[in-house]
């Protein structure tokens, strides 16, 4: 029998935990880092996994919710989205729990490429769902996660109007959090299994001096593009818990921090 893309991942996932054991850089005394996984598109089964394993830590999970994809007849933008997702009695049952629930969009449009007052559309129609359906939602104490990470410094002046800080493309280690701190850059990885990519990432950031790590997650196992494997998530943040000057914090603690 051949190897499933499945297998393969569960085989790329067990493998690259040894990496764990064989030691990550220890950052050097008095260095902070901080670390945020931010999970897109809101896929219901991988979105309680992952609020699961960070509740095992003691940790709140970063969960991006595409705003109309729970309702029935909305369109999958790709073939990466078409696992089920959740709906707001999940998004708010796990806020209550103490996770992070933020927007990513009203249908997960490639916002850069549209007209100006056109992205202002969605956007502002992405505000009024979470409005109406997410318990104690404020815009601007919020983070908007870019589709795509796509933006354009237009689009980003108005998106300052309306949100505390967005997620979008750019250098993935952004400076210590700092009062008006709004532009966060992020990297990521795909379509396949993240798992080296984000091991060697988290690696290479700890080596180097203070700053914080944005690194785009999706989907657990097999589902959404750049999927992380559930096994080395829960190795990672035991393994990451117990580092001295690292901390792994969602956007709004650690802009608060």
């Amino acid at each position: 029998m051949g190897i499933t893309r499945r297998n393969a991942i569960r085989i790329l996932g067990a493998g690259s935990l040894g990496v764990l054991y064989g030691g990550f850089s220890h950052p050097r005394g008095g260095n902070r880092h901080i670390i945020t996984l931010s999970f897109d598109d809101g896929f219901e089964k991988s979105s309680i996994k992952t609020a699961e394993i960070y509740e095992k830590y003691g940790l709140s999970s970063c969960i991006n919710v595409i705003a109309n994809a729970h309702r029935r007849g909305s369109d999958l933008p790709d073939e990466y989205h078409r696992w089920p997702v959740g709906d707001f009695t999940l998004w708010n049952e796990l806020k209550r729990r103490g996770h992070e629930i933020m927007p990513h969009g009203y249908r997960h449009a490639n916002l850069a490429e549209l007209p100006l007052e056109e992205a202002k559309v969605l956007v502002n129609k992405c505000i009024d769902v979470f409005n109406e359906e997410l318990a104690d939602f404020r815009a601007e104490e919020s983070v908007f996660n870019l589709p795509y990470n796509a933006s354009t410094p237009e689009l980003e002046e108005w998106l300052g109007t309306k949100f505390r800080a967005i997620r979008t493309r750019g250098d993935a280690v952004n400076p210590l959090p700092f009062e008006g701190l709004f532009r966060l850059g992020c990297t990521s990885y795909g379509p396949e299994s993240i798992d080296d990519h984000l091991l060697e990432t988290i690696d290479h950031f700890l080596a180097g001096p203070s700053g914080w790590l944005v690194y785009n997650t999706h989907g657990l196992d097999d589902k959404g593009w750049g999927p992380l494997s559930s096994g080395l998530l829960d190795e990672l943040l035991d393994r990451l818990g117990g580092m001295d000057g690292v901390e792994v914090l969602p956007v709004i603690p650690a802009l608060d921090s």
